[in-house]
Protein backbone atom coordinates (compact mmCIF):
# COMPACT_ATOMS: atom_id res chain seq x y z
CA UNK A 1 0.00 0.00 0.00
CA UNK A 2 0.95 3.66 -0.36
CA UNK A 3 0.92 6.22 2.46
CA UNK A 4 0.64 9.93 1.70
CA UNK A 5 1.82 12.41 4.34
CA UNK A 6 1.20 16.09 3.67
CA UNK A 7 3.63 18.25 5.61
CA UNK A 8 6.01 15.32 5.28
CA UNK A 9 9.09 17.53 5.37
CA UNK A 10 8.18 18.96 8.77
CA UNK A 11 8.94 17.71 12.25
CA UNK A 12 5.84 15.58 12.86
CA UNK A 13 5.60 14.45 9.24
CA UNK A 14 9.16 13.15 9.20
CA UNK A 15 8.73 11.48 12.59
CA UNK A 16 5.53 9.81 11.36
CA UNK A 17 7.27 8.57 8.22
CA UNK A 18 10.05 7.03 10.32
CA UNK A 19 7.51 5.35 12.58
CA UNK A 20 5.63 3.87 9.61
CA UNK A 21 8.84 2.61 8.02
CA UNK A 22 9.62 0.89 11.31
CA UNK A 23 6.12 -0.57 11.62
CA UNK A 24 6.09 -1.88 8.06
CA UNK A 25 2.33 -2.45 7.73
CA UNK A 26 -0.98 -0.62 8.16
CA UNK A 27 -4.61 -1.49 7.70
CA UNK A 28 -5.25 -0.99 3.99
CA UNK A 29 -8.42 -0.53 1.99
CA UNK A 30 -8.87 -4.30 2.11
CA UNK A 31 -9.45 -4.01 5.87
CA UNK A 32 -6.41 -6.20 6.47
CA UNK A 33 -2.80 -5.43 7.36
CA UNK A 34 -0.93 -4.53 4.18
CA UNK A 35 2.76 -4.01 3.55
CA UNK A 36 3.79 -0.37 3.22
CA UNK A 37 5.51 -0.23 -0.15
CA UNK A 38 5.77 3.54 -0.54
CA UNK A 39 5.47 6.63 1.65
CA UNK A 40 4.90 9.78 -0.37
CA UNK A 41 5.86 12.98 1.45
CA UNK A 42 4.39 16.26 0.18
CA UNK A 43 5.89 19.55 1.35
CA UNK A 44 7.42 22.78 0.13
CA UNK A 45 10.82 21.95 1.59
CA UNK A 46 12.69 18.87 2.77
CA UNK A 47 15.49 19.94 5.14
CA UNK A 48 16.88 16.40 5.31
CA UNK A 49 16.57 13.94 2.43
CA UNK A 50 15.44 10.45 3.39
CA UNK A 51 17.59 7.69 1.95
CA UNK A 52 15.07 4.86 2.41
CA UNK A 53 13.96 3.68 -1.04
CA UNK A 54 10.36 3.45 0.15
CA UNK A 55 10.26 7.23 0.57
CA UNK A 56 9.18 9.48 -2.31
CA UNK A 57 9.43 13.25 -1.85
CA UNK A 58 7.19 15.63 -3.81
CA UNK A 59 7.97 19.33 -3.52
CA UNK A 60 4.83 21.39 -3.84
CA UNK A 61 1.94 23.20 -2.23
CA UNK A 62 -1.25 21.45 -1.16
CA UNK A 63 -3.22 24.38 -2.57
CA UNK A 64 -2.10 23.05 -5.99
CA UNK A 65 -4.43 20.14 -6.63
CA UNK A 66 -2.24 18.67 -9.37
CA UNK A 67 0.57 18.16 -6.83
CA UNK A 68 -1.70 16.02 -4.69
CA UNK A 69 -3.22 14.16 -7.62
CA UNK A 70 0.23 13.19 -8.86
CA UNK A 71 1.02 11.61 -5.49
CA UNK A 72 -1.82 9.06 -5.59
CA UNK A 73 -0.97 7.52 -8.95
CA UNK A 74 -0.14 3.84 -9.34
CA UNK A 75 -1.50 2.36 -6.13
CA UNK A 76 -4.45 0.11 -5.37
CA UNK A 77 -4.49 0.85 -1.64
CA UNK A 78 -3.89 4.30 -0.13
CA UNK A 79 -4.07 6.00 3.26
CA UNK A 80 -3.58 9.73 3.83
CA UNK A 81 -2.20 11.61 6.84
CA UNK A 82 -2.97 15.30 6.35
CA UNK A 83 -0.57 17.29 8.54
CA UNK A 84 0.29 20.27 6.31
CA UNK A 85 -0.86 23.65 7.60
CA UNK A 86 0.15 27.23 8.09
CA UNK A 87 0.79 27.74 11.79
CA UNK A 88 -1.12 29.96 14.20
CA UNK A 89 1.05 33.07 14.19
CA UNK A 90 1.31 33.07 10.40
CA UNK A 91 -2.45 32.68 10.03
CA UNK A 92 -3.11 35.76 12.15
CA UNK A 93 -0.80 37.87 9.98
CA UNK A 94 -1.56 36.34 6.55
CA UNK A 95 -5.31 35.76 6.45
CA UNK A 96 -5.71 35.14 2.71
CA UNK A 97 -2.77 32.76 2.62
CA UNK A 98 -4.22 30.90 5.61
CA UNK A 99 -7.49 30.36 3.76
CA UNK A 100 -5.66 29.22 0.65
CA UNK A 101 -3.39 26.72 2.37
CA UNK A 102 -5.46 25.47 5.30
CA UNK A 103 -8.91 25.53 3.69
CA UNK A 104 -8.37 25.25 -0.07
CA UNK A 105 -5.48 22.86 0.53
CA UNK A 106 -7.58 20.79 2.90
CA UNK A 107 -10.42 20.65 0.41
CA UNK A 108 -8.00 19.52 -2.28
CA UNK A 109 -6.85 16.65 -0.07
CA UNK A 110 -10.41 15.64 0.74
CA UNK A 111 -11.63 15.85 -2.87
CA UNK A 112 -8.73 13.72 -4.07
CA UNK A 113 -9.49 11.19 -1.32
CA UNK A 114 -13.11 11.22 -2.46
CA UNK A 115 -12.02 10.17 -5.96
CA UNK A 116 -10.10 7.13 -4.69
CA UNK A 117 -12.11 3.93 -4.91
CA UNK A 118 -12.70 1.94 -1.75
CA UNK A 119 -13.03 4.74 0.84
CA UNK A 120 -9.42 5.32 1.95
CA UNK A 121 -8.65 6.27 5.54
CA UNK A 122 -7.75 9.93 6.07
CA UNK A 123 -6.20 11.09 9.36
CA UNK A 124 -6.22 14.86 9.90
CA UNK A 125 -4.07 16.82 12.35
CA UNK A 126 -6.46 19.26 14.01
CA UNK A 127 -5.75 21.35 17.11
CA UNK A 128 -7.01 22.43 20.50
CA UNK A 129 -6.99 25.91 18.93
CA UNK A 130 -10.37 24.88 17.51
CA UNK A 131 -11.74 25.88 20.95
CA UNK A 132 -11.81 29.32 22.51
CA UNK A 133 -13.90 32.29 23.52
CA UNK A 134 -16.03 33.21 26.51
CA UNK A 135 -18.02 29.96 26.41
CA UNK A 136 -14.94 27.77 26.85
CA UNK A 137 -14.79 25.75 30.06
CA UNK A 138 -11.85 23.97 31.70
CA UNK A 139 -10.99 21.25 31.00
CA UNK A 140 -12.21 21.32 27.41
CA UNK A 141 -13.99 18.15 26.30
CA UNK A 142 -14.86 16.94 22.82
CA UNK A 143 -18.47 17.96 23.41
CA UNK A 144 -17.58 21.64 24.01
CA UNK A 145 -18.86 24.21 21.55
CA UNK A 146 -16.13 25.25 19.13
CA UNK A 147 -15.78 29.03 18.98
CA UNK A 148 -12.15 29.52 17.96
CA UNK A 149 -10.64 32.97 18.42
CA UNK A 150 -7.84 32.57 15.88
CA UNK A 151 -7.85 32.15 12.11
CA UNK A 152 -5.78 29.00 12.53
CA UNK A 153 -8.36 27.47 14.86
CA UNK A 154 -11.21 28.44 12.54
CA UNK A 155 -9.59 26.58 9.64
CA UNK A 156 -9.17 23.49 11.81
CA UNK A 157 -12.86 23.47 12.79
CA UNK A 158 -13.96 23.75 9.16
CA UNK A 159 -11.72 20.86 8.12
CA UNK A 160 -13.05 18.75 11.02
CA UNK A 161 -16.61 19.37 9.81
CA UNK A 162 -15.68 18.58 6.21
CA UNK A 163 -14.15 15.28 7.35
CA UNK A 164 -17.28 14.38 9.30
CA UNK A 165 -19.48 15.17 6.31
CA UNK A 166 -17.34 13.35 3.75
CA UNK A 167 -17.36 10.34 6.08
CA UNK A 168 -21.13 10.54 6.56
CA UNK A 169 -21.62 10.57 2.80
CA UNK A 170 -19.30 7.60 2.30
CA UNK A 171 -16.64 9.48 0.35
CA UNK A 172 -13.80 8.32 2.61
CA UNK A 173 -13.16 7.11 6.16
CA UNK A 174 -11.97 10.21 8.02
CA UNK A 175 -10.54 10.70 11.51
CA UNK A 176 -9.32 13.93 13.17
CA UNK A 177 -6.84 14.15 16.04
CA UNK A 178 -7.05 17.41 18.01
CA UNK A 179 -3.46 18.00 18.99
CA UNK A 180 -2.29 19.82 22.09
CA UNK A 181 1.00 21.68 21.66
CA UNK A 182 3.67 19.15 20.71
CA UNK A 183 7.02 19.36 22.49
CA UNK A 184 9.99 19.39 22.18
CA UNK A 185 10.51 20.46 18.57
CA UNK A 186 14.19 20.54 17.54
CA UNK A 187 15.79 23.27 15.46
CA UNK A 188 14.81 26.92 15.28
CA UNK A 189 11.59 28.50 16.60
CA UNK A 190 8.75 28.76 14.08
CA UNK A 191 5.94 31.30 13.67
CA UNK A 192 3.45 29.40 15.82
CA UNK A 193 2.09 31.34 18.78
CA UNK A 194 2.89 28.24 20.84
CA UNK A 195 6.54 28.10 19.74
CA UNK A 196 7.63 29.18 23.23
CA UNK A 197 6.39 25.86 24.61
CA UNK A 198 9.23 24.01 22.88
CA UNK A 199 11.66 26.90 23.19
CA UNK A 200 11.52 27.00 26.99
CA UNK A 201 12.92 23.46 26.97
CA UNK A 202 15.03 23.38 23.81
CA UNK A 203 17.14 26.48 24.35
CA UNK A 204 17.94 25.78 28.03
CA UNK A 205 18.87 22.19 27.11
CA UNK A 206 21.30 23.69 24.57
CA UNK A 207 22.80 25.77 27.37
CA UNK A 208 21.22 28.91 25.93
CA UNK A 209 18.81 31.47 27.37
CA UNK A 210 15.17 31.31 26.30
CA UNK A 211 12.94 34.36 25.90
CA UNK A 212 9.51 33.64 27.40
CA UNK A 213 6.66 35.69 25.84
CA UNK A 214 3.91 34.53 28.24
CA UNK A 215 3.26 34.64 31.97
CA UNK A 216 5.18 32.29 34.24
CA UNK A 217 1.96 30.72 35.52
CA UNK A 218 0.44 30.27 32.04
CA UNK A 219 -0.97 26.75 31.91
CA UNK A 220 -0.93 25.14 28.48
CA UNK A 221 -1.81 21.61 27.22
CA UNK A 222 1.28 19.79 25.93
CA UNK A 223 2.32 16.31 24.93
CA UNK A 224 5.40 14.59 23.53
CA UNK A 225 6.17 14.12 19.85
CA UNK A 226 6.43 10.34 20.15
CA UNK A 227 2.98 10.16 21.75
CA UNK A 228 1.43 12.22 18.95
CA UNK A 229 2.99 10.04 16.26
CA UNK A 230 1.77 6.90 18.04
CA UNK A 231 -1.68 8.52 18.30
CA UNK A 232 -1.82 9.16 14.54
CA UNK A 233 -1.03 5.51 13.87
CA UNK A 234 -3.44 4.21 16.53
CA UNK A 235 -6.29 6.42 15.28
CA UNK A 236 -5.71 5.18 11.74
CA UNK A 237 -5.87 1.55 12.85
CA UNK A 238 -9.16 1.70 14.80
CA UNK A 239 -12.09 -0.11 13.21
CA UNK A 240 -14.59 2.31 11.75
CA UNK A 241 -17.53 0.86 13.68
CA UNK A 242 -15.97 2.09 16.95
CA UNK A 243 -15.75 5.74 15.88
CA UNK A 244 -19.34 6.95 15.54
CA UNK A 245 -20.43 10.07 13.68
CA UNK A 246 -18.12 12.58 15.40
CA UNK A 247 -14.69 11.72 14.04
CA UNK A 248 -12.72 14.40 15.94
CA UNK A 249 -10.87 13.19 19.04
CA UNK A 250 -9.03 15.44 21.47
CA UNK A 251 -5.74 13.88 22.52
CA UNK A 252 -4.96 13.85 26.25
CA UNK A 253 -2.32 16.29 27.45
CA UNK A 254 -0.30 17.51 30.39
CA UNK A 255 -1.08 21.02 31.63
CA UNK A 256 2.34 22.64 31.84
CA UNK A 257 3.41 26.08 33.07
CA UNK A 258 6.80 27.75 32.55
CA UNK A 259 7.31 27.44 36.31
CA UNK A 260 6.86 23.67 36.06
CA UNK A 261 9.13 23.53 33.00
CA UNK A 262 11.90 25.34 34.89
CA UNK A 263 11.53 23.04 37.91
CA UNK A 264 11.70 19.91 35.73
CA UNK A 265 14.70 21.21 33.81
CA UNK A 266 16.55 21.69 37.10
CA UNK A 267 15.80 18.06 37.98
CA UNK A 268 17.16 16.94 34.61
CA UNK A 269 20.24 19.11 35.13
CA UNK A 270 20.92 17.47 38.49
CA UNK A 271 20.26 13.95 37.21
CA UNK A 272 22.32 14.19 34.03
CA UNK A 273 24.94 16.71 35.17
CA UNK A 274 24.26 19.08 32.28
CA UNK A 275 24.28 22.87 32.32
CA UNK A 276 20.85 24.40 31.73
CA UNK A 277 20.29 27.85 30.23
CA UNK A 278 17.92 30.35 31.83
CA UNK A 279 14.28 31.05 31.00
CA UNK A 280 14.12 34.84 30.74
CA UNK A 281 10.91 36.89 30.79
CA UNK A 282 10.26 38.73 27.53
CA UNK A 283 6.53 39.39 27.66
CA UNK A 284 4.77 39.73 24.29
CA UNK A 285 1.14 40.90 24.61
CA UNK A 286 0.33 39.68 21.10
CA UNK A 287 1.39 36.11 21.90
CA UNK A 288 -0.24 36.21 25.33
CA UNK A 289 -3.56 37.38 23.83
CA UNK A 290 -3.58 34.43 21.42
CA UNK A 291 -2.66 31.92 24.13
CA UNK A 292 -5.34 33.39 26.44
CA UNK A 293 -7.97 32.23 23.96
CA UNK A 294 -6.79 28.62 23.92
CA UNK A 295 -7.69 25.90 26.44
CA UNK A 296 -5.49 25.59 29.52
CA UNK A 297 -6.46 21.94 30.04
CA UNK A 298 -8.11 19.25 27.93
CA UNK A 299 -10.06 16.08 28.63
CA UNK A 300 -8.87 13.30 26.32
CA UNK A 301 -11.13 10.56 27.69
CA UNK A 302 -12.82 9.80 24.35
CA UNK A 303 -9.42 9.24 22.76
CA UNK A 304 -8.02 7.09 25.56
CA UNK A 305 -11.23 5.02 25.60
CA UNK A 306 -10.36 4.05 22.03
CA UNK A 307 -6.90 2.98 23.15
CA UNK A 308 -4.95 6.08 22.15
CA UNK A 309 -1.96 6.65 24.44
CA UNK A 310 -1.78 8.89 27.48
CA UNK A 311 1.03 11.46 27.49
CA UNK A 312 4.22 10.51 29.34
CA UNK A 313 5.55 12.54 32.24
CA UNK A 314 7.20 15.86 31.46
CA UNK A 315 10.53 14.45 32.58
CA UNK A 316 10.21 11.53 30.16
CA UNK A 317 9.33 13.90 27.28
CA UNK A 318 12.56 15.79 27.96
CA UNK A 319 14.54 12.55 28.11
CA UNK A 320 13.02 11.42 24.78
CA UNK A 321 14.12 14.69 23.21
CA UNK A 322 17.65 14.30 24.55
CA UNK A 323 17.81 10.72 23.28
CA UNK A 324 16.65 11.57 19.76
CA UNK A 325 18.01 15.05 19.07
CA UNK A 326 21.03 15.69 21.28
Amino acid sequence: MKIIITGGGGFLGSQLASRLLQKGTLTGQSGEQEKIEEICLIDKNFPVSNLDNRIKEISGDISDRDTIKFSIEKSDSISIFHLASMVSGECEEQYDDALQVNLDGGRNIFEIAREIKGRPRVVFASSIASFGGAAMRTPVTDSAKQTPQTTYGMTKVICELLINDHTRKGHFDGRSARLPTVIIRPGKPNAAASSWASGMFREPLNGEACELPVKRNQSHPMTGFKTVVDSFVALHEINEDKLGDDRAYGLPALSVTPNLAEKTLKEISNDKKIKIGKIEDSFDPRIQSIVDNWPTAVDGNRATALGLPHPPTLKLIIEQYLEHFK
